[in-house]
C-alpha cells in the first residue's frame, strides 16, 4: 500500500525522505517533486525497477526515462564526454530546467531502455529532490502521469493516476512550473535543441554560440504531456543517426560507485 508524506512538516519530511530512500534501494517506485512537474522515479541501476517505472506509466522501452542527479560530479560519472559545450551549459543552467543528452559511460552496466548508447541527464532546482538524490544516487525519473495524460503538478494528482504502483509519495505542494525542461543533444559536433522548454532557445544560444534547431533540420514536436519523457524519440535523427535518450537502470561495476559520486559532489550546477 502506498504511503504519502506531507513534506511541508519537518518531521514528515524527514520520515518521507528516509522511507523513499529505502524504497528506491528495494527497487520500488517513488513520486517526488521537481522544479518542473512531479516525477516518478526508480533506481537507475536496477533494471527491474526501471521496467516497473515504464509499466506504471504505460510506456515501452522505446521511450526510455532521463536520469536525475544530485550533483554535477554524479552526472560526469555517467557520461563518456560532455562535448565542447556541455560544461558551459551545466555551469550556467544547473541546477535547473535543462536536460542534456550525452554519450553514456560505457563502463557502466545499466538498462534504461532503447537508448542507443546515450543518457539524458538533469539536475533539478528543488531542494527536496536534491536531498533525496544525494542519498539514492542517480534515479531514472519521468513525469508522474500515465502516458498520454497530463503531467501531475501535485502529489495528489500523481497518486490519482499511478495509485499503488508507487510505494512512496513525497508531497511538497504544487510544483513550481508546468513547463518541461529544455532538452539539448550534445552527442554531435554542434549542440542541437531537441525540445524547447523552460529555458529559451535564445538563452541557450547565448551560452553555446551555435545551436541547431527545428529550423535547421525539422524534427517532430514532442508530446506536451510528459516532462522528461522524450528525449529518446526526439534524439532519433536519420541524418545524424542520433540515439534516443536513455533511461539508466543497471548496476555499475565495483570501480564506479554511483552513490558515492552523487553524495560527494557539491550542489553546484
Amino acid at each position: 500500500m502506498s504511503r504519502r508524506y506531507d513534506c511541508s512538516e519537518p518531521l514528515e519530511r524527514t520520515k518521507g525522505i528516509a522511507d523513499a530512500v529505502s524504497a528506491v534501494r528495494r527497487g520500488e517506485l517513488v513520486v517526488l517533486p521537481t522544479d518542473t512537474v512531479y516525477g516518478i522515479g526508480a533506481d537507475a541501476f536496477t533494471p527491474s525497477a526501471v521496467t516497473a517505472l515504464l509499466d506504471a506509466k504505460g510506456r515501452g522501452r522505446d521511450m526510455p526515462s532521463p536520469v536525475l542527479v544530485g550533483s554535477v560530479r554524479a552526472a560526469q560519472a555517467l557520461v563518456d564526454d560532455l562535448g565542447t559545450y556541455g560544461q558551459d551549459l551545466i555551469d550556467e543552467f544547473w541546477p535547473g530546467a535543462l536536460t542534456i543528452v550525452c554519450r553514456a559511460n560505457t563502463t557502466l552496466a545499466w538498462d534504461l531502455g532503447d537508448t542507443k548508447g546515450t543518457v539524458a541527464i538533469r539536475m533539478p532546482l528543488h531542494q527536496l529532490a536534491l536531498e533525496l538524490l544525494k542519498e539514492t544516487g542517480p534515479m531514472a525519473v519521468s513525469s508522474a502521469n500515465r502516458s498520454g495524460a497530463a503531467p501531475s503538478r501535485t502529489a495528489e494528482e500523481a497518486e490519482t493516476q499511478l495509485g499503488d504502483s508507487v510505494s512512496v509519495y513525497l508531497d511538497d505542494g504544487p510544483s513550481g512550473d508546468d513547463m518541461p525542461s529544455s532538452i539539448v543533444d550534445l552527442t554531435g559536433a554542434v549542440p542541437r535543441l531537441l525540445r524547447a522548454g523552460a529555458i529559451s532557445e535564445e538563452r541557450l544560444r547565448e551560452v553555446c554560440g551555435v545551436l541547431l534547431s527545428d529550423e535547421d533540420d525539422p524534427t517532430p514536436e514532442p508530446p506536451a504531456d510528459d516532462d522528461h519523457k522524450d528525449a529518446a524519440k526526439l534524439a532519433e535523427d536519420p541524418q545524424n543517426a542520433r540515439p534516443p535518450l536513455p533511461e539508466t537502470d543497471a548496476k555499475p561495476p565495483a570501480s564506479a560507485d554511483h552513490t558515492n559520486a552523487d553524495k560527494d559532489a557539491p550542489t553546484d550546477r
